[in-house]
């Protein structure tokens, strides 16, 4: 393909070759679902796969979990449109990994934790365990939703298919497979999803740099010379991405991911033992960093693409915004039949972190909502009944949200948004219980709130980079809280010991 022969493009649709690999995949993943629903006998093997998983298996569905359909067009979109600033994310799992690994990991399979907030409970008190958990629900809910939102904007430029009817199909297949086949589906769905996924991002990359002017060395010139590939190292907190704020936020970020949402945490609680979740994540770390690069890179060589051939999809209205920017060059560039891979490995990644938030507000549902209050013990075959329609639930009211999930921002943006609002002052609230033994129940409770409200104004009443929220709702909390705990008397033996970092190794027959 030669580049200068690139010219504007009708609005091309998928073939039947690219509709029947897409059907395919999604027959494959149901299959998935169907085969896993033999020998779930137990609420820990339907939540929590029976505590039998590998390193690399658990690595894959770490990474996978929040690496969905936003991650493939979103980051794409975000070189296309504003270079490779952002790129730097992707190196802040090897800040985030040891701080995951040597703190807080330990505390969870301590305390052999279904849910993370149970954590909550044992280091202050049970409502705030509560209302945590409701938060989380919120939270998750809105990120799901999103999620199936993105893959549900790419198909509608490439298909044909009215939104609606993509986010209904997307909604109802991933409820269909999680439900049937609990964790165990949701991590080998993962696995699957994750070699489409990559898959099809290669076979992006080989027909992009086949058809730039110069290939690589093509890629590096232009990027250099439109300022795509540039980094801005300015302390100015409302420049939108900084050297500072991503180093800083990004690591913040991941460290809310993998410390504090549950959608993640039980994924590693899967593997047999600490050691096996600890080496899964070190694997995830040196595995995430090439596989992100590759997202980066490819909207680069698209933008590369793009400017050879003196046309701009965006600015031309080809496209209704810049996050369509890879399903357009994959339905109008690609050989027919990649396209059908492509919108597979886009579909993949958003059912697959949607199958995740699923689950993992299933758990939260019962582990903290249900089971504190129960009168009486559920017998386990009740337990995964339970646990099952509230998998349907969740499926149906997060289908529901994702039809205007279009109004909460950017495709980058908004997931790292939702989570700096929420999960920074969470973060704070955890390293709080973890590394203070003077901090008590009512201390952290006015820290967390302090630092909700905080962050609420910073997010909408001034400029400050989105980036920046995650950090301000963490020190925010943890200093208010630590402050505040010394109004009340310090916690009690059975609060700190062995929760705390300084009382780690040491037991308290109260908590095991």
């Amino acid at each position: 393909m030669e580049n200068n022969t690139i010219i504007q493009h009708s609005a091309n649709h998928l073939g039947w070759v690219d509709y029947s690999i897409f059907v395919v995949y999604l027959l494959i993943t149901i299959a998935i679902g169907l085969y896993f629903s033999k020998g779930q006998r137990d609420i820990k093997e339907y939540l929590m796969a029976g505590k039998s998983m590998k390193s690399l298996v658990v690595a894959i569905t770490v990474m996978v979990s929040v690496f969905s359909g936003i991650s493939f067009l979103g980051f794409p979109a975000e070189v296309y449109s504003n270079g490779m600033g952002y790129s730097l994310l992707a190196f802040t799992s090897f800040v985030t990994t040891p701080i995951v690994n040597s703190l807080f990991m330990p505390f969870f399979h301590r305390v052999k934790l279904f849910s993370a907030y149970q954590y909550l409970e044992a280091r202050f008190t049970g409502k705030l365990r509560t209302t945590i958990a409701v938060i989380f629900l919120s939270r998750t809910l809105l990120w799901a939703s999103l999620v199936i939102y993105a893959p549900a904007l790419a198909l509608e430029h490439v298909s044909g298919f009215p939104l609606w009817v993509l986010v209904l199909v997307m909604g109802v297949i991933t409820t269909f497979y999680t439900t049937l086949g609990g964790m165990k589906a949701v991590i080998w769905g993962d696995v699957m999803q994750f070699i489409v996924l990559m898959g099809g991002l290669i076979a992006i990359l080989v027909v992009a740099l086949l058809g730039t002017q110069g290939g690589l060395a093509g890629v590096w010139t232009t990027g250099m010379e439109t300022g795509h590939i540039s980094f801005d190292f300015s302390l100015d907190p409302a420049v939108r991405v900084t050297v500072w704020g991503i180093i800083l936020g990004g690591s913040v970020h991941n460290l809310v991911l993998l410390a504090t949402d549950q959608t993640s945490i039980q994924r590693y609680m899967t593997a047999k033992d600490i050691k096996t979740a600890k080496k899964s994540m070190w694997i995830k770390a040196y595995v995430w960093v090439p596989c992100a690069f590759l997202f980066y890179l490819t909207g680069l060589v698209i933008y590369t693409f793009y400017q050879g051939a003196g046309y701009d999809p965006v600015s031309s209205g080809a496209v209704r915004n810049v996050d369509q920017i890879l399903p357009y060059f994959v339905v109008n560039e690609m050989p027919k039949g990649f396209a059908g891979l492509i919108i597979a490995g886009i579909a993949a990644a958003s059912m697959s972190s949607i199958s995740s938030g699923v689950n993992s507000m299933t758990t939260v549902s019962l582990v903290d909502l249900i089971e504190p209050y129960a009168k009486r013990e559920t017998d386990e075959k009740k337990k995964v009944r339970y646990a099952r329609t509230l998998t349907v639930v969740y499926g149906i009211v997060i289908t529901l949200v994702a039809f205007s999930a279009g109004r909460f921002g950017s495709l980058l943006e908004a997931p790292v948004r939702i989570f700096g609002l929420l999960g920074g002052p969470l973060l704070g609230l955890f390293l709080l219980g973890m590394l203070s033994a003077r901090a008590n129940a009512q201390g952290a409770t006015i820290g967390w709130l302090s630092s909700t409200l905080i962050t609420l104004v910073v997010v909408f009443a001034t400029d400050i980079s989105f980036l920046w929220y995650a950090v301000i709702g963490l020190v925010t909390c943890y200093v208010i809280g630590w402050c505040f705990s010394y109004l009340w008397p310090k916690p009690s033996d059975d609060k700190t010991t062995g929760f705390v970092w300084k009382s780690r190794f040491e037991t308290n027959d109260d908590n095991q």
